[in-house]
């Protein structure tokens, strides 16, 4: 801080020996005061570094209010796909309800028919003798394939739901 000011160090030391200091006295007074001023005085140097840092400060503030507003945005969106997935939840949680209705159905149904099939069998044993081997041996096709085609169905839906819940996840 080099520049120097308008200190009128005459008029300053003119005060002081009227009020009872030495000419030296007041002149090394004089010299410390614009010594002492000239340290502490911002120069034309220090306002305009200052206002380049401000400057500075002010593109920093705008870059991280714009950061802001993209995070703003990014949060929005992400708020969005929470609830979108959400909903794709309760959705599948219907499905599942529904698959699991449908399960409990087919098991209801699959009952029925081997009570309806021993039945059949119990009359095909009462009608024939004969006729029982064959029967018999039909009836344990039927079966197996039923079963075959059940278990290959309830597979299926099973690789079905695991390939929803995947996908959604």
């Amino acid at each position: 801080m080099s520049e120097t000011f308008a200190f009128d160090t005459h008029r300053f030391v003119k005060n002081l020996t009227e009020s009872g200091f030495t000419e030296q006295q007041a002149e090394a007074l004089a010299e410390e005061q614009v010594a002492l001023l000239n340290s502490n005085l911002a120069t034309k140097q220090d306002i305009i570094a200052s206002r380049k840092d401000m400057a500075a400060v002010q593109k920093d503030v705008v870059a991280g209010r714009k950061e802001v507003a993209a995070l703003q945005k990014d949060v929005a969106a992400l708020q969005k796909d929470v609830a979108a997935v959400r909903k794709d939840m309760a959705a599948l949680q219907t499905d599942v309800a529904t698959l699991q209705k449908d399960v409990t159905a087919l098991q209801k149904d699959i009952e029925l028919l081997r009570r309806e099939t021993k039945k059949d069998i119990e009359l095909l044993r009462q009608e024939t003798k004969k006729d029982l081997a064959l029967i018999q041996r039909d009836i344990e096709a039927v079966k197996s394939s039923l079963i075959k085609w059940i278990f290959g169905g309830l597979i299926a839906q099973g690789g079905l739901i695991v390939t929803v819940v995947v996908a959604l996840v």
